[in-house]
């Protein structure tokens, strides 16, 4: 089974994730449902966080396309597939 998590820190609420997944994946949520989560300094450094921040609430569903993977401006995204690899997004 596929696992996918997103590391709030890090996630700048872009909806890039939530945008290009083709099988629902990520849900959004408002930045107030998290508020022990601090930002990740060294991307507020060169994103912007927004309101909201993405949860990997249907990570079995995902397909490994990798989309989310290559859009996520955070580089927060990690998947684990049922093989034991693991998948890290990193932002283009």
């Amino acid at each position: 089974m596929v696992d996918v998590k997103v590391a709030l820190e890090k996630c700048t609420g872009c909806r890039h994730c939530f945008d290009v997944c083709p099988v629902a994946v990520f849900v959004m949520h408002p930045r107030e449902e998290f508020p022990k989560v601090a930002d990740d300094p060294e991307i507020a450094a060169k994103f912007h966080f927004r309101a909201e921040k993405s949860v990997a609430e249907n990570g079995s569903a995902c397909i490994l396309c990798n989309a989310c993977l290559y859009e996520c401006e955070g580089s927060c995204i990690t998947i684990w597939d049922d093989e034991g690899n693991t998948y890290q997004s990193t932002y283009k």
